[in-house]
């Protein structure tokens, strides 16, 4: 049953499924309580409206295609364990069958013909965004796939909550514009090997992730966002603290902390001769043929391996030959790593200068 608006009241409610608390000529605000189905609340909202859900445990997917929606969770947790699969267009987005607990959703998605890359599928094209989507307040674990996905969005704020135990990403925006990922909690247990990638970014504009704590995972924030704007994060215990991939151009991370990478995370210099070549992982940040990118006025301390040699910022070739050049390492912290950084690009522009760091490959970079 619909809510429908007089010019100043609410005609009719369905109390046993949603109830109102307080509306206005252009939108709704549903309370629902433990047992109740939130999915059903957003079949029933309008553009505009909040749905606030209280505490209590909701095993459920949900799917958000209408635009202006908030979801506002109040010690709410969404658990995938004993959910029924729903399809939708994340079905599939990060493998074949794969799920995401949340879903926010546009309209007319295009996805590449190429073979499934083993991280998520891209998007060519969106024919009509989601727009203006607000998810904060909730806890959203166990799901088999990833536990929220912003998939052709625009203006969306994904804030607040608490992301665990999903196997492939704990918040995946892409294809999207203008996202906001921030104040979000994400982590694994019981380690990093059960769960990929925090906080992954592969959208059309500029995406902003913010004030995140990240931990127990592989790769704590995958960049495939150019123009990406990454700043006051707090990333540890992860393999990699961000992976910035080939030919993403002019991403910023500035502000954040990268530390405590686990010794049992593959070595990104083994134990060889030189010219060591890198296998990019136990690092805090690694620029994997990408250009232009700022790392400026960020903390990497304590980014050690027991099998050789981990490294705060590494600089370098893509397999792919991409070419990483005009990238910038400045002002940062360096503190009890193995190495502090190593630069082996091959382009051009590469500058590592005024950072509190104390070894290099070069051995002149910390000068």
């Amino acid at each position: 049953m619909l809510f429908q608006l007089a010019p100043a009241t609410i005609c009719v409610a369905l109390a046993s499924l949603i109830n109102p608390l307080w509306a206005h000529p252009h939108s709704t605000t549903y309370r629902i309580t433990e047992g109740q189905s939130i999915q059903a609340a957003i079949h029933n909202a309008s553009g505009g409206d909040k749905i606030i859900v209280e505490k209590g445990t909701y095993r459920e997917q949900l799917t958000i295609s209408i635009n202006g929606l908030t979801l506002e969770g109040h010690d709410a947790t969404l658990n995938g364990a004993g959910a029924s699969d729903v399809t939708n267009t994340c079905t599939g987005l990060v493998g074949d069958g794969l799920q995401a607990g949340i879903c926010v959703e546009g309209s007319e998605i295009v996805f590449s013909n190429d073979p499934f890359n083993g991280e998520h599928r891209k998007v060519i094209s969106v024919g009509q965004p989601v727009k203006d989507t607000h998810i904060s307040g909730f806890a959203v674990t166990g799901f088999n796939g990833l536990n929220i996905a912003v998939l052709g969005a625009k203006d969306a704020h994904i804030h607040d909550n608490k992301v665990s135990a999903a196997p492939q990403y704990g918040i995946l925006t892409v294809g999207s514009k203008n996202s906001h990922i921030r104040h979000n909690t994400v982590f694994n247990t019981p380690d990093y090997t059960n769960q990929f990638i925090g906080i992954c970014m592969d959208d059309m504009s500029t995406v902003t992730i913010s004030h995140n704590d990240i931990a127990d995972v592989f790769i704590g924030l995958c960049v495939q966002t150019s123009g990406a704007h990454i700043h006051d994060n707090n990333v540890h215990n992860t393999c990699v603290g961000a992976f910035i991939d080939p030919g993403i151009n002019g991403a910023k991370l500035h502000d954040n902390t990268f530390s405590n990478t686990p010794s049992a995370c593959p070595a990104t210099i083994p134990n060889q001769t030189p010219p060591f070549p890198p296998r990019y992982f136990a690092a805090g940040v690694t620029i994997s043929g990408a250009i232009n990118t700022e790392v400026k006025n960020n903390k990497f301390f304590e980014i050690t391996n027991s099998e050789a040699l981990a490294v705060g910022v590494i600089i370098v070739d893509d397999p792919t030959g991409a070419i990483a050049s005009g990238n910038e390492i400045e002002n940062n912290t360096f503190e009890k790593n193995d190495l502090d950084v190593y630069d082996i690009a091959s382009g051009k522009g590469n500058e590592v200068k005024n950072n509190a760091c104390t070894s290099s490959i070069p051995d002149h970079l910390c000068s």
